[in-house]
């Protein structure tokens, strides 16, 4: 019987290279429906890494770029994905663990006294050591599989965490410039009330000279009303932006409003060449989190269907027991046995979790496609926006120059008698409106 587990052994460990399940694979570009080029970028070109790594720097803003900096130390969703993380490389660890053999060791010592004074058992301390050892050897992959599938995780993990401070960073720049557009729409709003001051100052002298009726006067003082009642909106719009930002930053409200004394134009940033979407794709850290959660999920199929298969078990110990520290060594044993176990019955739910572990790869699989398909979309949509907000500016600037000339205009023909004051009313409030949307632009 003895002479036959060695072969036994030999036999079962010469099969050890199987593994089981489906090989875990990213699904092509052309299986996902991935185009060649973008539909509203015709000639796309290859983008610079370096440029896309700092992509708040091509607005050339010194303050932007702190406060980048800032979020990225400081952000508390930040910390909360790099320690998850942490979290994810130390379970790593633990599966990695699941390959090598446990070794145990264990110590005891025991005092044996005589009682009374006619005893006649000596007093006698007697130790006890011993090790032992288990390993499981992985026949048919399950282990390596879980190894794969936790590499997976902590790879979809680090995706999330860059995707995490892209959207950190991306909601620094967004409320940056909203702060910004606050103050420009501000500044806007009350160069238009001074303008409007004058103007109810000209009806006024008007009114007493006889020259025209009460009408225009209330139509003008109107008019200044609801220009100024504009400008606690953009203070207020101004005030939400600066907090959030030093919420982002780590701060507590009001910590950043200090670098905003200095008022300064709307960050315009320069214009980047467009991936193909295929590349683009490979820069979005959710789209690389989807793949590798499809990776794990399918990698845990082979862990789920090697819990079929038997598993042989290996288990050795080494121990002594002496009255004589110095002689343990001398009076130690040892022995060494093998199991092999196998499923005969469980009532189907072993192949109960292949098939859930099955629905669960499916359902990854699904969730990346959408993910590959949202990111796809996202990308065209910015493309057009970029094309129609840069037409659009160009003639609401055309506009705003027409539109303050016409003021100038108006101003003084309604001062000569020329037109009456609806014109100049309609004026001016062009000229608010077309500023205010071009600065929006």
């Amino acid at each position: 019987m003895n002479s036959r587990l060695p072969l036994l052994l030999l036999s079962v460990m010469a099969s050890a290279g199987c593994t089981v399940g489906p090989e875990p694979r990213t699904p092509s570009p052309e299986s996902l429906g991935v185009p060649a080029r973008f539909q509203s970028s015709p000639t796309p070109q290859a983008a610079n890494a370096a440029e896309l790594a700092d992509w708040w720097d091509t607005f050339d803003d010194p303050v932007l770029a702190q406060l980048v900096e800032q979020a990225l130390a400081a952000n508390s969703n930040i910390d909360a994905a790099g320690a998850r993380v942490r979290q994810a490389r130390a379970a790593l660890k633990s599966t990695r663990a699941g390959s090598w053999p446990t070794l145990d060791f264990g110590t005891s010592a025991s005092r044996l006294m005589g009682v009374g004074p006619d005893a006649q058992v000596p007093d006698r301390t007697t130790y006890d050591a011993g090790f032992d050892a288990r390993y499981e050897l992985d026949l048919f992959g399950g282990q390596r599989r879980a190894v794969q599938a936790s590499m997976a995780d902590l790879a979809a993990v680090e995706a999330n965490l860059h995707s995490t401070q892209l959207t950190v960073a991306a909601e620094v720049a967004l409320n940056y410039v909203d702060a910004r557009l606050a103050q420009r729409q501000l500044a806007i709003a009350r160069a238009n009330l001074s303008s409007q001051d004058e103007t109810l100052q000209i009806v006024q002298w008007r009114v007493q000279a006889g020259l025209v009726g009460a009408l225009d006067l209330e139509q003008a003082r109107q008019l200044r009303a609801q220009t100024a009642a504009t400008v606690p909106l953009r203070e207020q719009a101004l005030s939400s932006a600066l907090n959030r930002l030093s919420v982002l930053t780590g701060s507590a409200p009001g910590a950043v409003d200090a670098l905003f004394a200095p008022v300064a134009p709307i960050p315009m940033a320069v214009a980047s060449d467009i991936a193909v979407p295929a590349e683009m794709l490979r820069r979005r850290p959710d789209v690389t989190a989807a793949e590798r959660t499809l990776i794990a999920e399918t990698a845990r199929i082979g862990v789920r269907e090697a819990d079929l298969y038997p598993s042989l078990g290996l288990s050795g110990s080494l121990s002594g027991n002496t009255s004589n520290w110095g002689d343990l060594t001398n009076a130690s044993y040892g022995s060494l046995a093998a199991g092999l176990t196998a499923p005969i019955f469980q009532g189907g739910r072993l192949r109960a979790a292949v098939e859930q572990q099955r629905a669960a790869a499916i359902q990854a699989l699904a969730v990346y496609r959408d993910t590959v398909l949202v990111a796809l979309e996202e990308s065209e949509n910015a493309l057009v926006a970029i094309s129609v907000t840069e037409r659009r500016e160009g003639e609401l600037a055309i506009a705003e120059e027409a539109a303050r000339n016409a003021t100038v205009l108006a101003r003084s023909q309604y001062q000569a008698g020329i037109i009456d004051f609806n014109s100049l009313l309609d004026s001016e409030r062009s000229l608010l409106t077309t500023e205010t949307s071009r600065a929006a632009a």
